[in-house]
């Protein structure tokens, strides 16, 4: 980026509109309610500004705030408990969160699928989502989360798995 202050901003303004709504649903699908993705959504564009100076070309500038959306959605898990476990005290279920939550726009199916990700461990759910929502290669994955191919590829068919189960057991 330009040292020159105003060209910063204005670059880092429409690499904001630019990517705001394509971060904002990677989000989403960790953290599920809108308003925890906005507000992580907003960290992100803001740890990203304040670390521009950092910023070495050596990747695309998407695949840089990518990273850092992704770490700001982990450390909010990470912050707030919200491993997205699905606890037998809890009052409601993940899929009636999202049913009543006036920002999702899907069906009931589409509530239970979130539901059956949300029952996944944790490494589990992040690389069915990445590989089923982001259609993400298992060696960008590898680079991304710091594991073996083989790895990630034995999380996602343990996590399809799971998935099918809990999806055949709540019919």
């Amino acid at each position: 980026m330009s040292a020159d202050p105003e060209q910063q901003r204005e670059a880092f303004s429409m690499a904001v509109e630019q990517y705001s709504e394509q971060l904002y649903w990677k989000i989403r699908r960790m953290v599920l309610s809108h308003d925890d993705a906005n507000d992580v959504l907003q960290n992100a564009f803001i740890k990203a500004w304040n670390k521009l100076s950092s910023f070495q070309n050596r990747s695309k500038f998407s695949t840089w705030i990518y990273r850092i959306a992704f770490n700001e959605a982990l450390d909010f898990l990470r912050s707030q408990k919200l491993v997205y476990q699905v606890s037998p005290d809890d009052d409601e279920s993940v899929s009636s969160k999202l049913m009543s939550d006036d920002y999702f726009d899907g069906s009931r199916a589409e509530a239970i699928l979130q539901e059956a990700i949300a029952s996944l461990p944790e490494v589990q759910r992040m690389v069915f989502n990445l590989r089923y929502f982001e259609e993400m290669k298992y060696s960008e994955m590898s680079i991304l989360l710091d594991t073996s191919e083989g790895a990630l590829k034995a999380s996602y068919h343990f996590a399809v798995k799971k998935i099918k189960s809990y999806i055949e057991n709540s019919e």
